[in-house]
């Protein structure tokens, strides 16, 4: 199928969506909910909490449909709505942030490695060891690729919080990457 196909087929069942067909929400709930899983997993504390951002997200992307532009691309907006509710869902559970100061991780020279042989699957595993806050932060960092400023804006704490969050959701990843490694080296022996 070519890419204006695609288009033409995620439109048809789009507008259908705006009629309220049922049969084209679930076309284009099982279009997506791959790449919808992808997105919410990172962002959660496992399976079931990433499906339920991802029909929250759903939800929201069938209620506010007359919003999008159809001659755009959709995968773009379907992803904004699932970070924004992945966001909603971690303010939701996450009472208080604690405020870090960025001092506690100054002068701690980090370098950083390219770590092949690992899976995508170990690699979300391990990011999902993370606490909520530093997972956060770190996936709308580097995965998202939203500055400082704009993450503190969406989160509602301040600059220096989401660059400690950082610093510390690195340096607990290159622990349990320090963890993984050393048991994968028990195993081998």
């Amino acid at each position: 199928m070519s890419n204006l196909d695609n288009h033409n087929e995620i439109n048809k069942h789009l507008k259908g969506c705006l009629k309220n067909d049922r049969r084209s929400q679930k076309a284009i709930y099982q279009m997506f909910y791959s790449y919808g899983m992808s997105v919410c997993i990172r962002y959660s504390n496992d399976r079931d909490e990433a499906v339920e951002i991802l029909n929250e997200g759903f939800m929201k992307v069938f209620t506010n449909l007359k919003k999008f532009d159809l001659s755009k691309p959709f995968k773009p907006w379907l992803r904004k709505i699932l970070i924004n509710c992945s966001i909603n869902n971690f303010k939701a559970k996450q009472k208080k942030f604690l405020e870090e100061s960025i001092e506690e991780s100054k002068g701690k020279e980090v370098q950083e490695e390219i770590i092949s042989g690992i899976s995508y699957q170990e690699i979300v595993e391990m990011i999902q060891k993370l606490s909520p806050a530093y997972r956060t932060v770190f996936n709308l960092y580097v995965i998202e690729g939203y500055k400082h400023e704009e993450i503190a804006d969406m989160l509602g704490i301040s600059v220096g919080t989401s660059k400690s969050n950082l610093a510390k959701a690195k340096k607990n990843l290159r622990e349990i990457l320090n963890e993984f490694f050393q048991d994968d080296y028990v195993k081998t022996k």
